[in-house]
C-alpha cells in the first residue's frame, strides 16, 4: 500500500475547507484538499448561499418591477424562462467554483475529488473515480458540513418532495407548495416561488417564524409573509405525508388538535439539517460525536484526538458559511501554535426574507432569559428619508445596551439590505464601543446605514427624526 505523506489535509471543500487549506498553505504547510463533490465550494456555493441568494435577487426584482406602477412606472406582465433562469443561476455557481480552483492552484494546494474515510488517525483512504489512494497526514481538519433533514416519514421517493437542494434546482413552478419549517431556509425559498407565482402555505411547529430571532425584527418578515404567502399556520405539526394521483397529501393538527388534510401539487422539508459524519471512519480515528452526529471539539477546533481538527457545520452550534471560515482560521493557527481560541466569538446572523432581517450579539429576548438588565434604543424606518425613498418603511434598527456603560451588546436590524448594514453592529459589539461612539460617528445622508446612528442619538435623546425620551 503506497503512501503519500502531507501536512494537513483538509477534508471538504466549502466555506470552512477550502479556508483552512489556503490559510495552511500561507504558512508554509504542505496541504491536500479534498471534496466528494464533482466541483469545490461545498453546499453553500454549489446549493446553499449562493444560489439561492442568485433567485432571490432574481425574483425579486420581479416584484419590484411589477409594483412600480404608483411611482409612474409600468410593466407588462414578466415572462419567466425557468431554463434561462437556472442556467444563470449555475454559471454563478461555476464561476465561483472555478475561481477557487485556480486560488489552490497559485497556492500549491493539492487538490483530491474523491470520497474520504479514516484508517487511522494519521492514515486516510480516499475512494477515486479509478482506484484509491492513500494519504498519511500530521494534521486533520473535518470540514464535510452538513445535508437537509428529512425523516423517513416524509421520504416517500417521490419528487414532489424536495429538500432545499431540489428546490434550489427549479424544475418547475408548482401551483401549490407546502413548506415544512418556518426557519430561514423555508422562508427564503417560499419567498423565491411566490414570486414565481407559486401559491405558498408555511407550517411551522413552534409559535412563531424564525425561531430565535428578536420578535421585533421577525414582525414585518411576518406581515409581508402574510400578504405574500397564502397561508402561515403556526403551532402547527404535519403527521402524514402521502402521494394522491399528482398531489401530495398531508395531514396536520393545528394548536386546537383537530387534524386537517390539503393537497399540495409540491412540498419543501425544510426542518434542519444533519451533519455529515457518517461513513467517514471516525470510529478508525477516535474522533467523538454527539448523540445529534455533530463531531465534538474543543475551543481551538480540536477533536477528541489531537491532531484531527473540526470545522463549520460538522462541528455544531450556528451553521453558517462565515462561521466556517472564521474556525478555519482559529484550527490553522492553533496548529501552526498561535495563541487563538473559538470562545466569545461575534458571528453576526442574516436571514434573505422580504424585508431581510439581521443581528448580531445579544437580542432582547436572550437577555430576558438570563436575567439580564439591558437598555434598548430604536430607530424605526418610518423617519428614515433613504427607507421612504425605497418605498420600504417596514424597517427597524435596535441596539441593545448594557446599563452602567452604554456599551453595545448587540444590534438587530430588519428592512432591506439589513444584511448589508449588520456589519457595522457586529464590529461594535467585538470592539466594545458605546452607544455614544455609534452616536458621535458621521454617517453619509441619505443611507440606511444612518439608523445605526440615529438609534444611538435616539437613546440620548437628541435624534433629529424621532421625538424620544432623553437617557437621565
Amino acid at each position: 500500500m503506497k503512501k503519500i505523506k502531507t501536512d494537513v489535509i483538509v477534508l471538504g471543500a466549502g466555506p470552512g475547507g477550502y479556508a483552512a487549506a489556503f490559510h495552511a498553505a500561507e504558512q508554509g504547510k504542505q496541504v491536500v484538499l479534498v471534496d466528494q463533490g464533482p466541483q469545490l465550494g461545498g453546499v453553500c456555493l454549489n446549493r446553499g448561499c449562493i444560489p439561492s441568494k442568485a433567485l432571490i435577487n432574481a425574483t425579486s426584482v420581479m416584484e419590484e418591477a411589477m409594483d412600480s406602477s404608483h411611482r409612474g412606472i409600468a410593466f407588462d406582465k414578466p415572462k419567466i424562462d425557468l431554463k434561462k433562469m437556472v442556467a444563470w443561476k449555475n454559471n454563478i455557481v461555476k464561476t465561483l467554483a472555478s475561481g477557487i480552483e485556480q486560488l489552490a492552484s497559485k497556492r500549491k494546494v493539492e487538490v483530491v475529488l474523491g470520497k474520504a474515510h479514516f484508517e487511522s488517525a494519521t492514515l486516510i483512504r480516499i475512494e477515486l473515480e479509478k482506484g484509491q489512494v492513500f494519504y498519511e497526514f500530521d494534521t486533520a481538519i473535518i470540514a464535510v458540513g452538513s445535508r437537509p433533514a428529512l425523516p423517513a416519514a416524509f421520504d416517500l421517493g417521490s419528487q414532489r418532495i424536495m429538500s432545499s437542494t431540489e428546490a434550489l434546482e427549479l424544475a418547475n413552478i408548482p401551483k401549490s407548495l407546502l413548506v415544512i419549517g418556518g426557519g430561514y431556509i423555508g422562508m427564503e425559498l417560499g419567498t423565491v416561488y411566490a414570486n414565481l407565482g407559486s401559491q405558498i402555505t408555511v407550517v411551522e411547529a413552534m409559535d412563531s417564524i424564525l425561531t430565535g430571532a428578536d420578535p421585533d425584527l421577525i414582525r414585518p418578515v411576518m406581515k409581508k409573509a402574510q400578504e405574500k404567502f397564502h397561508d402561515i399556520l403556526l403551532a402547527t405539526k404535519v403527521l402524514d405525508l402521502k402521494t394522491e394521483d399528482k398531489h401530495i397529501k398531508v395531514t396536520m393538527q393545528g394548536p386546537d388538535q383537530k387534524k386537517v388534510t390539503a393537497k399540495f401539487e409540491k412540498v419543501l422539508v425544510s426542518i434542519g439539517r444533519t451533519p455529515n459524519s457518517h461513513d467517514l471512519g471516525l470510529v478508525d480515528s477516535g474522533v467523538k460525536c454527539d448523540e445529534h452526529g455533530f463531531i465534538v471539539v474543543n475551543e481551538y477546533q480540536q477533536t477528541s484526538v489531537e491532531n484531527i481538527y473540526a470545522i463549520g457545520d460538522i462541528a455544531g452550534g450556528t451553521l453558517l458559511a462565515h462561521k466556517a471560515s472564521k474556525e478555519a482560521k482559529i484550527a490553522v493557527d492553533h496548529i501552526c501554535g498561535e495563541a487563538v481560541s473559538n470562545k466569545d466569538l461575534i458571528i453576526p446572523a442574516v436571514v434573505f426574507t422580504d424585508p431581510e432581517l439581521a443581528w448580531v450579539g445579544l437580542t432582547e429576548a436572550e437577555a430576558k432569559q438570563k436575567g439580564l438588565d439591558v437598555n434598548v434604543a430604536k430607530f424605526p424606518w418610518t423617519a428614515s428619508g433613504k427607507a421612504l425613498a425605497h418605498d420600504r418603511t417596514d424597517g427597524l434598527t435596535k441596539l441593545i445596551l448594557e446599563p452602567e456603560t452604554d456599551r453595545v451588546l448587540g444590534v438587530g436590524i430588519v428592512g432591506i439590505h439589513a444584511g448589508d448594514l449588520i456589519s457595522e453592529g457586529a464590529l461594535a459589539v467585538e470592539m466594545g464601543a458605546t452607544a455614544e461612539d455609534l452616536a458621535l460617528t458621521v454617517h453619509p445622508h441619505p443611507t440606511l446605514s444612518e439608523t445605526v446612528m440615529e438609534a444611538a442619538e435616539s437613546f440620548y435623546g437628541h435624534s433629529a427624526h424621532v421625538i424620544s425620551v432623553k437617557k437621565s
